[in-house]
């Protein structure tokens, strides 16, 4: 009898890990409490696969030799629950692909950065004749990619840490650590080290023919490479110093010391902002390490253009400069975004709070900010933190009504950043959703 897989959740993830499954040969079901996507279905469709919407059937997965998890199913559900104590063992997609591809893994994670060093390296090794693919928490899933007899060399995968929590065997060939700051803390006990733990497994089965590229001021990173015997080649980059840096920025001059030294001017680079510099930095160290050759490289990280809904701008309307950073779902994200503010600024921020302490943002808001527009289902948290401080506030639950907020107080010269700092499930399907309703409302303004 071939071995059962039960995958739970029927989004990008779950319907690649189904393919696959089926490819293979095992006898796959796939079961997703809420409704699947008309797209996914007819996937899951041609593959043949049985999957069931709007219920879990306990019989049919608790008899499964294996189980894949969708990241967004939290390890506290009812089902999840069942099946850790049956002793099921429960994996990512990611893991279950990752059995069936050779190709060279260059991982990405981070609390901020990810989507964007992602893009940047992936970009490089294309622009430089690579034969690579992208996948993970970004464009289509790994599993899929090789259910459909796709032979990359090189795979560039962004991880967010519930995919790395139910991945055990998987080696990252380069592994990239952006920073640990607080987020998604509501789903890991509300415990900083929990998911601190989460990110570092970026490192496990790393050997010494692979690198570890990771900012070596952050804090937390720091305190946490004693714990780990890593045998992987260290990469750290800053630009604060470059004593036993690999990469750094300093005087003027984006500067890669290893495996031969790459330097270009820093007003060559395509991109602006501090949290950039570290971006580019690690996309640099792993193209580098990946043998992009210089001239390559230079061009690369002069013409990249950035990635959606990150710091994008969207339009100049009557000298107000509107920004659309809908990917700022914590509050660290929030904070680069408004240190590179040059002109007074209108923030709105609101969503599905994740346990977030404002504290950390305090200080530029009041340096920064002209107004502040809250755009939620429940904006208590944000009045009983922000109110006190004499800035004016708006109180919308529309992105209608919080661009409508923002003309009023924006004045010219002024920015409009949309840089939340929350989830956006409350009031929107996803943070691509709110970024998109963001530019439409922002452009019918335009056009009136």
């Amino acid at each position: 009898m071939s071995k059962r897989i039960v995958i739970l959740g029927a989004a990008e993830s779950g319907v690649g890990a189904a393919a696959l499954a089926k490819v293979k040969g095992f006898d796959v079901f796939v079961s997703d409490m809420g409704k699947i996507k008309e797209s996914y279905k007819k996937v899951l469709d041609q593959y043949n696969v049985e999957w069931e919407e709007g219920q879990h059937t306990e019989a049919l997965i608790m008899n499964a030799d294996e189980v894949i998890k969708s990241p967004g199913i939290p390890e506290e559900a009812p089902m999840v629950v069942k099946l850790k104590e049956a002793g099921t063992p429960i994996i990512s997609e990611i893991e279950f692909a990752g059995r069936y591809t050779d190709a060279k893994m260059v991982c990405i994670t981070g609390s901020n950065g990810k989507t964007t060093t992602t893009t940047l390296i992936y970009h490089i090794l294309k622009t430089a004749g690579y034969n690579v693919g992208l996948a993970g928490n970004i464009g289509r899933s790994l599993a899929l990619q090789i259910a459909e007899g796709k032979t990359y060399d090189y795979y560039v995968i962004e991880l967010s840490s519930f995919q790395l929590d139910n991945m055990y065997q998987f080696r990252a060939n380069i592994a990239v650590l952006m920073n640990i700051t607080p987020d998604h803390l509501d789903r890991y006990g509300n415990c900083m080290q929990n998911y601190t733990d989460s990110k570092m497994r970026i490192l496990q089965n790393q050997t010494e023919e692979d690198a570890f590229i990771y900012w070596a001021e952050d804090p937390i990173i720091q305190q946490e490479l004693p714990k780990y015997d890593i045998k992987a080649k260290m990469c750290p980059f800053s630009i604060l110093h470059k004593d036993g840096m690999v990469g750094h920025i300093l005087d003027g001059r984006y500067t890669l010391e290893q495996p031969t030294v790459f330097s270009m001017a820093q007003d060559e680079l395509s991109l602006r902002g501090k949290h950039n510099m570290y971006n580019m930095l690690a996309a640099g160290i792993a193209a580098h390490m990946s043998g992009v050759a210089d001239e390559k490289l230079k061009e690369c990280l002069s013409n990249f253009e950035g990635v959606e809904h990150r710091l994008e701008k969207v339009a100049d309307i009557n000298g107000v400069q509107y920004i659309n950073d809908s990917k700022a779902t914590n509050v660290d994200a929030c904070w680069y975004a408004l240190d590179s503010m040059t002109t007074p600024t209108i923030l709105i921020i609101g969503g599905k709070d994740k346990g977030n302490d404002y504290n950390a943002i305090k200080d530029l808001v009041k340096e920064k900010c002209a107004g502040i527009v809250y755009l939620g289902a429940d904006n208590k948290k944000l009045h009983d933190f922000f109110d006190e401080m004499g800035i004016p506030t708006a109180d919308t639950h529309s992105m209608k009504d919080c661009v409508d907020a923002c003309n009023e107080m924006a004045k010219p010269g002024y920015t409009v950043l949309l840089s939340p700092c929350c989830a956006s499930f409350d009031l929107f399907k996803n943070m691509e959703d709110r970024g998109e309703q963001f530019r439409e409302r922002v452009m019918e303004t335009k056009e009136k």
